[in-house]
């Protein structure tokens, strides 16, 4: 009789693990198009992605490269201080968004020119993303905010 109840623990103990793996293997598969990868502008020349990856790129949007061409077609550049893309973009620009500020754009890198479909600026005068900071900090570039 013990060893009956025992063999029946060690099944729904190993039940209840195979659930689990299946069930977290199941949320990874669904979520896997919901990722979008950060990268900065030296990543994307070094290693760049494919056409038909959808990922977001951020830095700071290089001084002197903002252009709205007459079709609406937004074009800039964004820099991490080492390198440097282009990017386009056909829509609002958010409020906030100016030369020499962070920026994170999602999209696809197409021949060799970023195609945002979604574009993200600063909220007030210290924001910049968390991830557009720690690029800009291993470039050594990164300046802290001035507390005033």
């Amino acid at each position: 009789m013990k060893g009956l109840k025992k063999q029946r623990r060690i099944q729904v103990i190993a039940m209840a693990a195979v659930a689990l793996v299946v069930s977290t293997a199941l949320i990874g598969y669904a979520l896997r198009d919901g990722i979008n990868f950060f990268r900065s502008p030296t990543e994307v020349s070094e290693t760049p992605p494919s056409e038909n990856e959808t990922f977001r790129i951020g830095g700071l949007v290089e001084i002197g490269s903002l252009k709205v061409n007459a079709s609406e077609e937004i074009t800039f550049n964004v820099t991490d201080g080492n390198a440097v893309v282009p990017v386009t973009y056909t829509g609002i620009l958010p409020d906030l968004f100016e030369e020499g500020q962070g920026m994170v754009g999602t999209g696809n890198y197409i021949q060799g020119v970023f195609q945002a479909s979604e574009i993200l600026a600063k909220h007030d005068e210290n924001y910049m993303p968390v991830e557009v900071i720690d690029a800009l900090k291993e470039q050594g570039i990164y300046q802290e905010p001035d507390a005033t």
